[in-house]
């Protein structure tokens, strides 16, 4: 076995954690935080210079820069550091690789189509964080109109500062106010190309003997009541311009029983009900209405368990979850939907999950 490869910003957080020097010096790094390298697991796989992105401020360039410094140097914490469980040979056999011989796995890495919404204006709910924001950038810098949807300013205002230059119109507003979806519209102007339905909440976990009104009542509003209510707003001006796209967002929850309470896993299967319905009713007059079922997606909306049975149930059905993806990944297969690539593709429900659907 030949020499191991330095560890750098491509190397992998699994390739740290197996290495005893990068172990011990993200062992350390973390417990000043009180954490452990446990809070890796899910990312595991990803370039550790990913938390640059993904940590939103909380691990710098600067940081990762020093890490490389101190690894490169050998500088171990002081006395000497310690590996943590499930660090040096456990990486490697986390990652399915064999420890004589690792094979990396090739990362996704995005491609933007120059070009590919140009005149076209195209609404994105949820713009502020998460899927949506992924969703508003990609559509943005292929030279798309945004109006970009959100209930933070703060995180609208954001957004429109890492692409200033690009044709983004910002608008605070709740989709489940029909006076809100008005102004979205009105936003927009006469001409809507497409609709990206991404805004969402997550339910408690509660199965249906646990949930309460309130519970149902506010997934159901948001996650159906918005959904529905934009999609009526939009087809009108898509009939009459003799097409448009629209994207609803589903989930896993949408497929399966077990990856949410039952608030959410009802109002995901409504959310199918209304993109195929709609695409079959549309379809001829060259609307096309499908919607996308994320997998494990690193993004601000958590999961809390409000009740002990939902908790043991839903955290059993997770042993087969693959490892979650940035929003990115989403974002591509959201404006595949979108854009005139997915011209043939309507009344569909594209699981982006990493193959957990298959499971």
């Amino acid at each position: 076995m030949g020499n191991p490869k330095p560890l750098t910003g491509d190397s992998s957080i699994a390739d740290w954690l197996a290495d005893p020097a990068g172990n011990a010096i993200l062992t350390d790094m973390l417990a000043q935080g009180g954490q452990t390298p446990d809070v890796f697991k899910p990312v595991r796989r990803l370039a550790i210079k990913r938390l640059v992105k993904m940590s939103r401020g909380a691990f710098t360039q600067e940081m990762l820069d020093d890490l490389v410094r101190r690894v490169a140097a050998g500088e171990l914490p002081e006395g000497g550091g310690e590996v943590a469980e499930g660090g040096a040979g456990a990486a490697s056999v986390e990652t399915g690789a064999d420890t004589d011989a690792a094979v990396a796995l090739r990362e996704w890495t995005e491609r933007i189509d120059q070009g590919r919404f140009s005149g076209r204006t195209v609404i994105v709910t949820g713009a502020g964080s998460g899927i949506g924001r992924a969703t508003a950038s990609r559509v943005a810098r292929e030279g798309g109109r945004v109006i970009a949807v959100d209930v933070s300013q703060e995180r609208l205002d954001e957004f429109a500062t890492e692409h200033s230059g690009a044709d983004i119109v910002t608008l605070v507003a709740d989709i489940t106010d029909d006076a809100g979806v008005a102004r979205i519209v009105e936003a927009a102007g006469d001409t809507i190309d497409g609709l990206a339905n991404i805004a969402g909440i997550m339910d408690d976990m509660t199965p249906v003997a646990d949930v309460t009104d309130a519970v149902w009542q506010r997934v159901f509003r948001v996650n159906v009541d918005g959904t529905m209510k934009l999609m009526r707003a939009v087809v009108p001006a898509m009939l009459a311009q003799g097409g448009g796209s629209i994207v609803n967002t589903a989930s896993e929850a949408a497929l399966r029983g077990s990856a949410a309470g039952v608030a959410y896993t009802a109002s995901k299967h409504a959310v199918v009900g209304l993109t195929k319905s709609s695409a079959f009713m549309y379809g001829p007059s060259g609307v096309r209405v499908n919607a996308v079922a994320p997998g494990p997606t690193i993004t601000n909306i958590e999961a809390s368990f409000g009740s002990p049975l939902g908790a043991d149930r839903i955290q059993t059905a997770m042993a087969v979850m693959p490892d979650p993806v940035e929003a990115d990944a989403l974002a591509a297969s959201i404006t595949f939907l979108l854009s005139d690539d997915g011209v043939n593709v309507n009344g569909v429900v594209l699981a982006s999950d990493g193959g957990w659907s298959a499971a």
